[in-house]
Parts: structure tokens; sequence; C-alpha cells
């Protein structure tokens, strides 16, 4: 298999495109660029998303910031290997009000079985709402080719 570093842009873009992840569906999030190391992910505003004060609920920002790093990081892992988030730092910035949300994300440091990425989030206007550190784990190459994924219920 060769590396995602020498795929097309096109196809790396497509290939994370069609991830069928069922949280993101439901919250309409999707992947609008991708290249190794660079993630940018987009999550339409929808009233569904508001928390009680009338703002965009702070887990789906969380949510936004942790899946463009994870995007970016798999981006550099050549076998497919299972990545877990082990902690992320979020500072939110100021409240999201009727506005799709953009999460830009990069890797800062890829090791053998850690890597730290960053991503901002933006509002529709392209103000920062967010900014999030986090560290991932990434599993062996042995683990990669033993994996199974059941089916989630409901995909």
């Amino acid at each position: 298999m060769s590396p995602p570093a020498a795929r097309g842009a096109a196809s790396w873009l497509e290939r994370y495109r069609r991830l069928k992840v069922p949280f993101w569906r439901r919250v309409g999030m999707h992947v609008e660029e991708a290249s190794p190391g660079e993630a940018v992910i987009r999550v339409p505003y929808d009233a569904g998303l508001l928390n009680a004060n009338g703002v965009v609920h702070g887990g789906v920002v969380f949510a936004a910031a942790d899946s463009a790093i994870a995007i970016a990081l798999l981006g550099l892992i050549e076998n497919r290997a299972p990545i877990a988030t082990i902690e992320l730092k979020i500072n939110f910035l100021r409240p999201v009000d009727g506005e799709d949300l953009v999460a830009r994300a990069r890797i800062l440091h890829r090791g053998r079985r850690t890597a730290v990425g960053e991503a901002t989030v933006f509002d529709g206007s392209g103000r920062a709402v967010a900014r999030a550190l986090a560290t991932y784990a990434i599993a062996s190459a042995a683990r990669a080719r033993k994996r199974t994924r059941p089916s989630p219920r409901g995909a």
C-alpha cells in the first residue's frame, strides 16, 4: 500500500468524504479538505445543536476540533492503524450563534505511538470560536491487522 502522501489530493479528499461515521451524520459533519497532516471539517448550522442558551453546544465545537485533528493524523498513518484521543484541551473563545462551524487542524508532531495536533474552530463569519490542542495514541501495525470493527447500530 502506498503511503498517504503519495496519493493524489482528489482521491485523498474523496476517501474521507465517504467516511460513514454515525455521529458525523447525526450532526451533519463532513470533511471539506484533507491532506496528510491537515484537515478541514464543517458542521452546518442546525437548531438541534443548540444548548439551553440558544448557541451551538460546546460539545459540538469540541467534536469538530477532535474530528478535524483525527482526520489530519489519519493522513500520516500508512498502515490504517487505529487512533484514539488521549486528551484534548480546548479554549472556547466566543459563542456560535446561528452559523456553521469550520474546524481547521494540523498535526504538530507525529511519533511512533503518539501524535499531537491543534485545531482552530471558526464560525461562518471566519471568527475563531475555539482553539484545541490534542494528543492521540497510535496503535501498532500488528494491532491494525487484527482489528475488526463491529457495525454500529443504526449506521
